[in-house]
């Protein structure tokens, strides 16, 4: 099996607009970030989570926590993976009882990481409610799950996958569609 590049969804510009929108929307629809703990899913989730803290701040003039969340032992498909997993320390800065708790992601896709972040989130607290943001909402759900906030919405088949790469972690700041060429 190999990728191949389609095209560009976003370049580094692009998701910067999109960061920027989706912090004004998580300002308005909480009336501001008083009660707001933005939670980032390891790994893109992170540094997306603390970007958009860095938004809000602009705009309101105060930065709300930003926490970390490992998911690994909340899998569905853990059972079914061949490698032994590495977990690592999820990291709430807060006590999110009562708070609005924002998750962030990368790509939603068929819903189960969410459905496994949530699972996380409610064993670290009761939240007064919870919230989800992502950069691509690329479809093709499994679980009855939908983004509160996305960057952008993009269409794909099974055979087609999207790639975030960030600075943070990838030394790179793009968004890309590629396509799934089984090899002959």
């Amino acid at each position: 099996m190999e990728l191949i590049d389609k095209t560009v969804l976003m370049d580094s510009e692009g998701i910067r607009r999109a960061l920027t929108r989706i912090a004004h929307e998580i300002v308005e629809k909480n009336k501001g970030v008083d009660n707001v703990v933005l939670v980032g899913i390891r790994t893109r989730g992170v540094p997306i989570a603390e970007r958009l803290a860095e938004n809000i701040e602009k705009i309101e003039g105060k930065k709300p926590p930003v926490g970390v969340l490992d998911i690994t032992l909340y899998r569905d498909d853990l059972s079914t993976l061949a490698y032994q997993p590495i977990v690592r320390p999820t990291e709430l800065p807060v006590d999110i009882t009562g708070k609005i708790v924002v998750l962030v992601d990368d790509v939603l896709y068929t819903g189960r990481t969410i459905r496994a972040a949530l699972d996380a989130i409610i064993d670290n607290g009761r939240p007064k409610t919870i919230q989800l943001a992502v950069l691509v909402d690329r479809g093709h759900r499994e679980l009855p799950i939908r983004a509160d906030f996305v960057g952008k919405n993009v269409p794909t088949s099974s055979k087609e996958v999207i790639s975030v790469q960030l600075q943070a972690t990838d030394e790179a700041e793009n968004v890309i569609l590629r396509e799934i060429v089984e090899e002959k």
